[in-house]
């Protein structure tokens, strides 16, 4: 059976040099040499000559399929083998791993191939069969996913992925668990970073051939620490609205004439997270190569503080009790069919998301909307290196708090019912978003057959209309002030023509 291999994951944007140093001297030292090495990654680079002032990308993101709606990407993977497994034996083995990826190549985006675009995402060491047989030890970076959607380039049941820490994986064929633990204070704080203490676990079960079974979960703890600014805190009665539109501190001194300086301490406190994934996957039967169903459900992890200017003085707002009812829910599923055997495949995929905000009900956010998307893909072999490909998607995104899309050029001055929206509370004139996609073209595979074999050149077509006006990257004017040098633009059609190619490797 096969199934997609790794894809991208965008990362953020940090500075590389140290990372692309590190693994060149590994690379290239002796020690490499000696021991034994491996090298993989990924890329995927093309141009899409866009007449209509786009970015390039045929729509805003992934949820309308991957393809056409991906910029570039490049991903460097090392395995190096200080001591080599010993299949069958109980020997001690170990091994490093390094992955440097990023967003941008030469001539190719905005960040022209700089450094600053990538990062050294992972980097861990594992050990086997030392202490306990047939347990694999990680410490490091611990991500863990059960699989790809692929036509989506996501991963709806992943854990561990923002933390570093340890892990044991015992695998006795066909029951695997996992258990770690570790910090994502990094990740998910960055330059505020306090400890953020996270364990979980995941278990893998085959009862058959051609048939997987998957659970798993993770919680996240963020300690009270009195008199540390980044530790969880909350400013005392402050409402959600004066904290979304930026006027807390004003309320509290039309409340409080002349008190302003007796605005409230914050109150130091804890936070907490979690996520639960699950996954379901079977093929080998007939038509089905394999299918995979993913999902997972989030209780995200609060946010820390955030400044207000008023009268020329700058004040520390703390949120964490306005931000600690987010929840994510998504399921995705992917089935991969062979229709006509070495002749005819097709790929269907779709995912449901249901983001929920429990402080807010007053303003459209991406905490809170639901969405549901599907997306084909028909490939055609007229050759064992020529293919024919053939996708479509449909989706359909609802904001549970109002308008968050603007239908027409004018729709800024539109709000609920007609009746402008002086306050800011809503950004057009509708709460729904429907977007279809169709993309069509010639695929060059010089390895052969396959949805997912790479390296493949292509030549394609995309054509986009969404309900949404200019719903692509672009760099349009949208104010309607009649002093402005650029007209404003009403269009709900996009198209672009693109030559790439992807690779792994």
């Amino acid at each position: 059976m096969r199934r997609p291999p790794t894809t991208s994951r965008s990362p953020s944007v940090g500075p590389a040099g140290p990372a692309l140093l590190a693994l060149a001297l590994l690379l290239a030292s002796p020690v490499a040499g000696a021991v034994g090495a491996d090298v993989g990654g990924y890329l995927r680079i093309g141009t899409r000559p866009d007449f209509q002032g786009g970015d390039g990308k045929l729509g805003y993101w992934n949820l309308y399929g991957r393809l056409l709606n991906e910029g570039p990407y490049a991903t460097l993977d090392l395995r190096l083998d200080a001591l080599e497994q010993q299949p069958g034996t109980a020997a001690p083995w170990t091994s490093v791993h390094l992955r440097v990826e990023g967003g941008s190549i030469g001539n190719a985006d905005t960040t022209n191939g700089g450094l600053s675009a990538f990062r050294m995402s992972q980097a861990y060491i594992q050990a086997g069969n030392v202490l306990l047989r047939d347990v694999t030890w990680q410490v490091g970076t611990l991500d863990f996913y059960f699989g790809d959607l692929g036509l989506y380039d996501m991963r709806p049941a992943q854990i561990f992925y923002e933390t570093v820490g340890a892990s044991a994986l015992v695998d006795a064929g066909r029951v695997q668990l996992l258990l770690g633990a570790g910090d994502s204070g990094y990740h998910l704080k960055g330059s505020e970073y306090n400890t953020v203490l996270t364990g979980g676990g995941a278990l893998r079960v085959r009862p058959l051939d051609g048939l997987e079974l998957g659970l798993g979960g993770q919680a996240r703890y963020e300690p009270k620490v009195v008199g540390n600014r980044y530790a969880p805190h909350q400013t005392p009665d402050v409402t959600y609205e004066d904290w979304l539109r930026g006027q807390v501190v004003q309320s509290y001194d039309q409340q409080h004439p002349y008190q302003l300086l007796d605005f409230p301490d914050p109150v130091p406190t804890d936070a907490s997270s979690w996520k639960v994934i699950g996954y379901l996957g079977f093929g080998g039967f007939g038509p089905v190569t394999w299918n995979n169903l993913f999902a997972s459900l989030e209780r995200k992890h609060p946010e820390g503080a955030g400044t207000e200017s008023y009268q020329g003085t700058d004040y520390t707002i703390y949120a964490r009790e306005l931000t600690d009812q987010r929840t994510v829910l998504m399921v995705g599923d992917e089935l991969q069919l062979q229709l006509v055997p070495r002749r005819l495949d097709l790929v269907l995929a779709g995912l449901y998301g249901d983001h929920r905000d429990g402080d807010n009900d007053i303003a459209p956010s991406d905490h809170d909307r639901r969405y549901w998307s599907t997306v084909g893909r028909v490939q055609v072999y007229t050759s064992p290196t020529v293919h024919l490909l053939v996708e479509s998607s449909y989706a359909h995104e609802w904001s549970r708090n109002g308008n968050a899309y603007r239908e027409h050029a004018d729709s800024i001055f539109a709000g609920t019912g007609g009746v402008p929206d002086t306050e800011g509370l809503e950004v057009g004139d509708t709460d729904t978003r429907r977007t279809w996609q169709g993309k069509g073209g010639v695929v060059l595979s010089p390895l052969g057959k396959g949805v997912y074999t790479r390296p493949s050149l292509r030549l394609l077509y995309g054509a986009q209309y969404s309900n949404q006006n200019n719903a692509f990257g672009n760099s349009f004017v949208e104010s309607l002030d009649q002093y402005d040098d650029f007209e404003t633009v009403e269009q709900h059609w996009h198209h672009v023509v693109a030559l790439e190619t992807e690779a792994w490797f």
